[in-house]
């Protein structure tokens, strides 16, 4: 099971963090530890002074593929839900002054709080798009990008996320 994760996918949220629109989607990826269910409390790692939540729509693929033709991509997923890609966004800063990767940033324990899954409909582009650097597998979730409104996390805040009036998830921070 891996977590992929879409980076700069919405406009508003490139703007927001000063960021360059890229030409096609950006993926990076989350361990399996990252992945936090059930309305488990985020513990707030203590190698960060500056945690931020991003919510995202998640995707979770149903079935293997690989070089997935766009307009068969919606058969690769048949539930979606909610979650937080929590984000060290001092240690993002400082990788990336530097030119170096900032996996760890974005891929320490517990950084990806998931809610439970509805049924929904495609995103046909994303799934086609990654399956042609890498296979999706039954499991894996796809985090599809940040909309605007960003901001940081501190230890008694709660987060709940909503889908059509439906509140899927529940993230208290400790």
């Amino acid at each position: 099971m891996k977590i992929i994760c879409i980076g700069r996918n919405y406009v508003e949220h490139i703007k927001e963090l000063n960021n360059v629109i890229p030409t096609s989607p950006v993926f990076f990826l989350k361990p399996d530890t990252a992945l936090l269910i059930r309305n488990r409390p985020f513990y707030y790692p203590s190698f960060s002074n500056a945690i931020h939540y991003e919510v995202e729509l998640v995707l979770k693929i149903c079935k293997v593929g690989k070089n997935i033709q766009k307009q068969f991509a919606s058969r690769y997923f048949d539930e979606i839900g909610i979650g937080l890609d929590m984000t060290a966004r001092d240690l993002q800063d400082e990788a990336k002054s530097k030119g170096l990767p900032w996996a760890v940033a974005k891929g320490f324990d517990q950084s990806a709080p998931v809610s439970k899954f509805l049924m929904m409909y495609d995103f046909d582009e994303i799934i086609s798009s990654i399956s042609n650097f890498m296979t999706i597998r039954t499991g894996d979730y796809i985090f599809t990008g940040t909309p605007a409104g960003v901001g940081p996390v501190k230890i008694g805040d709660k987060l709940e996320a909503y889908l059509e009036g439906d509140k899927l998830l529940s993230c208290l921070i400790k």
